[in-house]
């Protein structure tokens, strides 16, 4: 298998040295070889992607090689405020070797769905939005067995619902390839479209694989309580949530570092809105950040940015 693990350690996590345990890094603990840990109750694992193979096949900007360890960088400075205290195991980063982008995605999915096996909260950081497949493939191989029904929600300005190229996966098709192989089970929802950067071809698919979506027109121009309802309505149709945030749906003023930036999406703060309101569904079950590119971050605003989006979930789901 052409994939290679990359084992975490503290290097990777910094922040203001405390003599108590007020920051995330002094709660990270450190798993090799992927050996997940089995200990009952809920846990918190991380999985870096730093894959960008997706990407070129995409014709995307390359250069998401750092992405996850600057995220835990950042995330790992950021005050903690959990009331609970639970494990977060980290379980470092799945390579890519010989642009062999199909066994990494295997090797994602079998972590995944050990993750969730084992009673973790699975964290990917990426890394080209390509991961997604693997992920939800990983999540889907947990919940269809126990009958149970997962919706997607992906704050992006983009449907990645593209069709392969010339039969390669790539980071705009994702979601297109979990339709096509769980068409009955495919509940999606989009927080974030830019029609600008779709095509009409691509909202027929949309329309096709039952999407549902938010344009940025319309986030712009609706009420918080009208979208509020819409999301609701999907969340409570659905028994659990796999939540996916791709950088290039915020502004590319508060995000530059990313393969696809615009200057037309969504706030931080229009974002969180969302973000409090599917960790307090209590369906979360999953989640992903990806898209970060490094090469192109101006003062790592988009790595601080990704890592702040990690943080208040966590704290908003388990605080």
């Amino acid at each position: 298998m052409n994939s290679l693990h990359q084992n975490p350690g503290p290097q990777h996590w910094s922040g203001r040295k405390s003599e108590q345990k007020e920051y995330w890094y002094q709660w990270v603990d450190y798993q090799s070889n992927l050996q997940f840990q089995n200990e009952a109750g809920k846990k918190i694992g991380i999985l870096g992607y730093p894959g960008e193979v997706g990407v070129r096949r995409n014709q995307g900007r390359p250069g998401t090689k750092d992405a996850p360890d600057l995220i835990r960088k950042f995330w790992g400075s950021s005050a903690y405020h959990l009331q609970k205290e639970i494990p977060i195991i980290d379980y470092g980063n799945i390579l890519t070797l010989n642009n062999d982008l199909e066994s990494t995605h295997e090797k994602i999915t079998e972590s995944v769905h050990s993750l969730l096996v084992s009673q973790h909260f699975p964290i990917l950081l990426g890394g080209g939005h390509d991961l997604a497949y693997a992920h939800g493939k990983g999540i889907f191989r947990y919940l269809l067995p126990k009958g149970e029904k997962l919706g997607i929600i992906n704050l992006d300005a983009h449907f990645d619902l593209r069709p392969l190229a010339q039969g390669m996966r790539h980071s705009g098709s994702p979601f297109s390839q979990l339709a096509n192989e769980y068409s009955e089970n495919f509940n999606y929802l989009v927080w974030g479209i830019q029609e600008a950067a779709n095509s009409k071809s691509l909202f027929e698919i949309a329309k096709s694989v039952h999407a549902k979506f938010f344009t940025m027109e319309e986030i712009q121009s609706k009420s918080w309580e009208f979208m509020e309802q819409q999301l609701v309505a999907f969340m409570d149709s659905v028994n659990k949530i796999y939540l996916s945030i791709d950088l290039d749906g915020f502004s590319s003023a508060v995000a530059p570092g990313v393969s696809a930036p615009s200057p037309m999406g969504f706030s931080p703060e229009q974002a969180f809105k969302v973000l409090e309101l599917i960790a307090k569904s209590k369906k979360l079950i999953s989640m992903d950040i990806v898209e970060l590119n490094p090469r192109f971050d101006q003062d790592n605003a988009t790595a601080r940015l990704a890592a702040r989006c990690t943080e208040f979930v966590l704290r908003k789901t388990f605080g």
